[in-house]
């Protein structure tokens, strides 16, 4: 029984799983639009949502030492800072979108999606 188990285990470890999504997070912002699996899209969204309102919610210097930390890549967090939260400032919540593609992966049949920001 999953009885107040939250997430997705995605068939990987804790350590793989936190480096992947982060890495996902990462290549999201930076190129503003990654296909990936459902499931990975569906586990990757909401921690973008909760990056991008928190910083909101920051003030700049504490935001930018938040982002920091969670990036590996550096320039990611930067460009939240510099390009993201102008664009989102008049918006509360809603920054990414899951698009189906007709597509499936060739080696295992999953469902590919786009997933970008708005």
């Amino acid at each position: 029984m999953r009885h107040r188990v939250k997430g997705k285990t995605l068939g990987r470890q804790a350590d793989h799983r936190d480096h992947m999504m982060r890495n996902l997070t990462a290549s999201l912002i930076i190129y503003e639009k990654i296909t990936t699996t459902q499931a990975k899209a569906k586990a990757v969204a909401p921690m973008i949502e909760k990056l991008i309102s928190g910083a909101q919610r920051r003030e700049r210097r504490m935001a930018l030492i938040h982002l920091k930390k969670f990036f590996f890549d550096q320039s990611a967090a930067q460009k939240v800072m510099d390009v993201l939260l102008d664009r989102y400032k008049q918006k509360q919540s809603g920054f990414t979108r899951i698009n189906k593609l007709a597509r499936t992966r060739v080696g295992d049949g999953a469902s590919m999606v786009s997933l970008e920001l708005t």
